[in-house]
């Protein structure tokens, strides 16, 4: 059994990892920031230990990359990596969501409305529109629809690439249309699977894909 110092370390690291992992996903820490352990700790009113695991964990998310001599720095995409990263998504997240059709129970469709009535709702233009409040809304959709496909292997696959930060925080590099697009590509996806539609879902998917592609590789 866990002592009780050994419980306090595994949440201090569970709680350090949490904590950069949004503040990366969210961009309080950019694509290319340094990511020193002592300033980290600071930060977080931590001690260097679950800092250092959080970081390595973080590594293998794919989120911070280390270097030789020169420490950890959260990852920054080349075109070839946004290339790589939307061929993944378009390969396998359609197919996830398709499964999904099968699996979705009306509890789970009604979470799913929800979810994406709220990402129409602030991301209206206008001057309630939230941008940082639609990253964080956009990831449950998606990691609600990587559930409800009751496939590991799919999910295991697309965990590197779905909510890295270059995919999650891209409203901010979205045109009004862009955006339109996208929000309503969350509420069609609802639809089709209140329909039994796999092939539906999977359609609007690869759509809502190639959408935010033609954003994020037109940026570079």
């Amino acid at each position: 059994m866990a002592t009780a110092v050994e419980r306090g370390a595994g949440r201090a690291s569970e709680r350090a990892l949490a904590d950069l992992r949004e503040a990366i996903l969210t961009g309080d820490l950019a694509a290319g920031a340094h990511l020193g352990e002592v300033e980290l700790a600071e930060r977080l009113g931590l001690s260097r230990t679950p800092v250092r695991e959080a970081l390595t964990r973080l590594a293998a998310e794919g989120l911070v990359e280390t270097t030789a001599h020169r420490g950890a720095r959260v990852t920054s995409f080349s075109r070839d990596d946004l290339d790589a990263i939307f061929d993944v998504r378009r390969a396998l997240e359609p197919r996830a969501t398709a499964r999904a059709a099968d699996h979705a129970t009306a509890e789970d469709l009604d979470d799913l409305a929800a979810l994406a009535d709220r990402m129409l709702a602030i991301g209206a233009p206008g001057p309630d529109q939230d941008l940082d409040a639609l990253v964080g809304l956009n990831r449950a959709f998606h990691a609600r629809l990587l559930d409800l496909a009751r496939a590991p292997a799919l999910a295991a696959a697309l965990a590197g690439v779905v909510h890295t930060p270059v995919v999650t925080r891209t409203f901010h590099a979205y045109d009004p249309a862009s955006l339109a697009r996208s929000l309503a590509h969350h509420v069609e996806i609802v639809a089709a699977l209140r329909a039994g539609d796999g092939d539906w879902a999977a359609a609007v998917m690869a759509s809502h894909i190639g959408n935010a592609r033609a954003v994020m590789v037109g940026l570079r």
